[in-house]
């Protein structure tokens, strides 16, 4: 049995989970002839193809698919014993901010996986608005950011780019009327100002139905019926849908959220920050930059 070096299935994974040799390669950060160099050299470890042509492309045999499975598994094992070992013994506090969007989908997975590597490490979580957030960041208050992104920053260890959608309650709205019923959130919100730019690029008429300073108070309104809204697919489920065709509701641009550590964060703050960078993309298959 020939072993099988752990960055070979990183780069192949990179192309299973991206789709192309392109994107693989700015993944990993490698040259896109590196990059396949890895590939020819896998498949002869593994004694078969594990890619085929798909016109001007590549896409994964029945072979490669199996690999992708064992190799999701194989660098879990890997990443988990690395933290451990890095993890068991170290205390300490890391301080994180995260926005709401993060905190009710994949985020508490992700802690509860760096907790049974780290069980000494007290953690500090901030969950709030990402301006507020980020003030709380640039005053070396928070370790660790995971927010709506601002601006290009030397300290972003991961971009996510999110299709933003217009959302409403599963039954509809409660009352349909000329004027679009908007729900947002108080400003500044990125949410907020995008929906009613393009509202008034086009010419749509509408109206402000709904505000709130948080995200249980913007779904409270959603549920409702009495407006629409404008998050992204994490803001789906227990009742609220994509607003339906009818309503001829302009397209959006996407959301960024940004995933960064401060240089003066320690160890057990860099492992949590690495975890994140590698598992949050898995989420969505939506990561536009990695460093």
């Amino acid at each position: 049995m020939n072993p099988i070096d752990p960055e070979l299935l990183r780069t192949f994974l990179a192309f299973a989970e991206g789709g192309s040799l392109a994107r693989a390669a700015t993944a990993v950060n490698r040259s896109p002839s590196a990059v396949t160099a890895q590939m020819q050299r896998l498949e002869a470890l593994i004694g078969e193809r594990l890619l085929a042509p798909a016109g001007r492309g590549r896409v994964l045999t029945p072979v490669g698919e199996e690999l992708a499975a064992h190799a999701r598994r194989i660098l879990d094992a890997h990443r988990d014993a690395w933290l451990s070992l890095r993890g068991a013994r170290a205390d300490g506090r890391i301080s994180l901010g995260s926005t709401q969007d993060f905190a009710d989908t994949m985020l508490p997975g992700l802690l509860r996986r760096f907790a049974r590597s780290h069980p000494r490490i007290r953690l500090d979580l901030r969950i709030g608005r990402s301006k507020e957030l980020t003030a709380a960041f640039d005053q070396n208050q928070i370790d660790i950011l995971l927010a709506m992104r601002q601006a290009a920053a030397d300290d972003e260890l991961l971009v996510l780019r999110e299709q933003m959608l217009w959302l409403c309650s599963d039954r509809g709205l409660a009352a349909e009327e000329e004027e679009l019923p908007l729900a947002v959130l108080d400003p500044p919100c990125g949410f907020r100002a995008a929906a009613i730019s393009v509202l008034e690029r086009t010419g749509r008429r509408f109206r402000i139905a709904a505000t709130s300073p948080s995200l249980s108070g913007l779904r409270a309104a959603v549920l409702s019926g009495i407006a629409v809204t404008t998050r992204t697919e994490r803001f789906l489920g227990t009742g609220i849908e994509r607003a339906p065709v009818h309503l001829g509701l302009p397209s959006l641009p996407p959301a960024e959220f940004s995933l960064r550590l401060h240089a003066r964060a320690e160890k057990p703050a860099t492992d949590l920050a690495a975890l994140l960078a590698n598992e949050l993309p898995r989420d969505r298959r939506n990561s536009v930059a990695n460093t």
